[in-house]
């Protein structure tokens, strides 16, 4: 979409008269104070993070923002990802412990970014946008970045190990300065002062393939993207896989998500989560629901089904616009008080089959809940079938998303280090839109 195309939706969207709401939790906005959010983007099995509300540790999910102060680990199984602005992204393997003890804005408008790895290993493929300032440190190592690389990082109880994919990095410690090119290996010895050695090869780790295969699909889907729809690259490979653009005469061009029809709206599956600083904000469940939550408007089309129109600044924790919406629809509602997180049920959720649950069933209106990103061919075509059908079954060649605490039901702020369960006999009917309704689980 040109640059002309967004603006245009952006005045028509200014003018019109049809705008329902804007919810507003009144925070401040991102931009005005320096504080950035970057993105939980995969989450695997046992993930946890402190969002350092003084609460602890909380189980992780999917598209909660990371802010300054946060720490996340991993437990056995545990995997995950986190993207930044630019596309950059790091990921995590089970076992390790990572904070982000600064993630903030220069008045320039450049972004800094510093990491911490206290255990395990950790993934980095960073874009090397211009200006911005990307620092990664471990035992009394810090390493830093000044254009695109791509490299792992691994700390043991003795030693510290560096790898270097492509590119180059710069380490600088206790025992001296030390560049590191593509190809080569530092070895960090922890016993003595971080002494280190450097070699000229790459040593295998059984989550290469991990790493490589989130990396390409990255690469494919943010390579199909022949526009820009937000002012951040974050986010665009999902829209590209889990959905596509079409025209509507009156609103423009308009991504819709796949397996959505009638009766789908994008508040169904997500939850109501606490940010030091900013509130309670909305955190969608759905693996594509990050940049239509940040940015554009969400528009109730003339179909009788929902979709987004990009543009805009990024809006950080606030919800996005809501135009022409039905009659009598009312979005679930923020906690009034506490520092928990309330899940959101209304829709249908994926049941998983088969071996190593290598199967799914897909239904209507489940809008891409739990699809592993790349883990289904043709989504188009399927999403066709469902449609038609009510649901289809597909194999899957990796874990589904983040999806197995959405069966908790409803949750509340209070006890779990932030959780508490209640009965999901509040469930409304999958599908249905219950006004306010923030609670039940469909199983």
């Amino acid at each position: 979409m040109s640059r002309l195309n967004i603006k245009l939706l952006m005045h028509a969207a200014a003018a019109s008269s049809l705008i329902f709401t804007i919810l507003s939790f009144a925070v401040p906005a991102v931009a005005d104070s320096q504080v950035r959010m970057v993105r939980l983007s995969e989450v695997q099995g046992d993930v946890q993070v402190d969002r350092n509300t003084g609460q602890g540790y909380e189980k992780a999910f999917l598209n909660l923002p990371i802010t300054q102060g946060v720490k996340l680990r991993t437990r056995n199984e545990g995997r995950a990802e986190v993207e930044f602005e630019d596309g950059s992204t790091l990921r995590v393997t089970p076992n390790t412990l990572i904070e982000f003890p600064q993630l903030s804005l220069r008045d320039s408008g450049a972004k800094v970014s510093t990491v911490h790895l206290q255990e395990g290993t950790a993934y980095l493929n960073f874009a090397g946008a211009k200006d911005d300032e990307f620092a990664l440190t471990f035992a009394h190592e810090k390493l830093t970045l000044a254009h695109s690389a791509h490299l792992r990082i691994e700390m043991a109880d003795l030693t510290a190990t560096l790898a270097v994919f492509s590119g180059d990095a710069q380490v600088a410690g206790d025992s001296g300065t030390l560049a590191v090119a593509k190809n080569h290996t530092a070895t960090f010895d922890l016993t003595d002062d971080d002494r280190h050695s450097l070699a000229k090869d790459l040593e295998p780790d059984p989550f290469d393939a991990w790493d490589k295969e989130q990396n390409q699909y990255h690469e494919v889907y943010a390579s199909n993207s022949s526009s820009s729809y937000s002012p951040y690259a974050y986010g665009i490979s999902d829209l590209n896989y889990y959905g596509s653009f079409s025209n509507y005469p009156g609103y423009g061009n308009v991504w819709q998500p796949y397996f959505a029809g009638a009766g789908w709206d994008p508040f169904m599956n997500g939850a109501w989560a606490f940010a030091p600083g900013f509130g309670y904000g909305w955190v969608s469940a759905y693996p594509w629901g990050w940049t239509p939550y940040h940015s554009g408007n969400w528009v109730y089309l003339p179909t009788g089904a929902w979709g987004w129109q990009p543009g805009g600044s990024f809006i950080g924790w606030n919800a996005p616009r809501i135009i022409n919406s039905p009659t009598h629809y009312a979005l679930p509602q923020p906690p009034s008080s506490g520092q928990g997180t309330v899940i959101v049920n209304r829709g249908p959720l994926p049941i998983q089959s088969g071996r190593s649950f290598s199967k799914m069933e897909i239904t209507k209106n489940s809008a891409g809940l739990g699809i592993p990103r790349g883990g289904v061919k043709n989504l188009s075509q399927l999403s066709g079938t469902v449609q038609q059908q009510g649901f289809a079954t597909a194999k899957v060649h990796t874990a589904p998303v983040g999806i197995g605490w959405w069966h908790g039901g409803y949750s509340t702020p209070g006890q779990m280090g932030g959780w508490q369960s209640a009965s999901a006999a509040n469930a409304s009917p999958a599908g249905h839109s219950s006004a306010g309704h923030s609670g039940g689980g469909h199983h």
